[in-house]
């Protein structure tokens, strides 16, 4: 087997990309990997540089994985600022680093695109082994596998030199579709006090005189599409002081050839529109959000980006909703805590062994945390 890194997407056809994860999953298909490079919202200087790698055998390609040459950590969601930090304190130069994640993308999903007769385990030790070499070559720190899918965990756990790669847990909060035939019935596994602040927040909306619409693909209209722009742009400058780590071109894009994939709720107040969250799906779970508003008006933000979305998941009998990182706030409407999983392949053995001692102590406060997490649900307990 062979390995060739890819320093643009565009150089391994769509077809065989896709074909290899055989996966709907939205955030691996080529379309929107290509679309991030397209746009400049990776590569040049934000910090992103593909490597993207391609596994063949002499029968041909068995394998694609995404990477990335990294010169910082934003965007990634699996913070590792102290790292960089003690690296320095020692001398040291954390970056560059190799990542194999989806950019600006804290979603939890595949990594790997194999073929269906290929061995995963001898695939994965070929990819790492061509990604070692890499490392050394280039002065890179180390391999970050981040929010990686259950099907790659399990290839990791059962290679044998698993001790290599350092495990670290993260808490996301996630909605699960148990059968709900309606938003009404959804309400109904709550708590009394619970379901009463659930439907206070919705009427707030509504008395506000904000009334709400999602649209799909091909029902989203020009207008409808500048209108999500500039609420994005508009809160991110805010929060942030930037435009965002997406462009209009990255959105138009998705727009142009992803459409079956998107969902767009908007929100309108004396007709115009004062709010929009822009949502990714696939036949199993809806995936959010990129969120704006130009008005500051109660509780929209929890109607466009939680509410709205679980009726849709309710309307198309979707399993999961993954509304994005952190967020106590999603535990009382619903988000039940998650926890999402990262591999790290640390080069200097000293570090590794340090950074491992801290991954151990914060994984027992990450439990902690999660069982914490767990009480504040608003679910009806026994029945009652």
């Amino acid at each position: 087997m062979h390995c060739t890194f890819y320093s643009t997407i565009a150089d391994i056809p769509s077809s065989l990309w896709n074909e290899l994860f055989d996966s709907e999953n939205p955030f691996v298909q080529h379309a929107f990997l290509l679309a991030l490079e397209q746009s400049g919202c990776v590569g040049g200087n934000t910090g992103w540089a593909p490597r993207h790698m391609l596994l063949a055998n002499d029968e041909g390609p068995i394998a694609v994985m995404p990477l990335y040459y990294k010169t910082d950590s934003y965007g990634e969601f699996v913070f590792d600022w102290g790292w960089a930090e003690a690296y320095s304190r020692h001398g040291l130069d954390y970056y560059p680093k190799l990542v194999t994640a989806i950019p600006y993308s804290p979603v939890a999903g595949p990594r790997l695109g194999l073929a269906a007769t290929a061995d995963p385990v001898e695939v994965v030790t070929a990819l790492l082994h061509a990604i070692h070499q890499l490392a050394e070559k280039q002065s890179c720190s180390g391999w970050h596998l981040l929010f990686a899918g259950r099907r790659l965990q399990n290839v990791l756990v059962e290679m044998k030199d698993e001790g290599a790669f350092l495990h670290r847990e993260a808490v996301q909060f996630h909605w699960f579709n148990r059968d709900y035939q309606s938003f009404d019935d959804f309400l109904a596994s709550f708590r009394s006090s619970r379901r009463k602040n659930l439907k206070r927040e919705r009427r707030h909306v509504a008395e506000a005189g904000v009334t709400m619409q999602r649209k799909t693909g091909a029902e989203i209209s020009d207008e409808e599409w500048d209108g999500f722009y500039q609420c994005y742009m508009s809160t991110y400058r805010k929060r942030s002081g930037h435009d965002g780590y997406l462009n209009r071109q990255f959105f138009e894009l998705l727009r142009e050839n992803m459409a079956e994939k998107l969902m767009l709720v908007v929100a309108r107040q004396d007709d115009k529109i004062v709010a929009s969250s822009l949502f990714l799906f696939d036949n199993e779970r809806l995936y959010g959000r990129y969120w704006g508003a130009l008005a500051d008006i109660s509780c929209l933000h929890f109607e466009a980006c939680f509410y709205q979305g679980i009726e849709f998941c309710i309307e198309r009998g979707l399993n999961e909703f993954d509304p994005g990182t952190q967020g106590e706030h999603k535990l009382m409407r619903g988000f039940a805590p998650v926890k999402s999983a990262s591999y790290h392949w640390i080069a200097n053995p000293q570090f590794r062994t340090a950074i491992a001692e801290f991954l151990n102590h914060e994984k027992r406060g990450t439990e902690q945390y999660k069982q914490n997490a767990e009480s504040y649900l608003p679910y009806k307990k026994d029945g009652l």
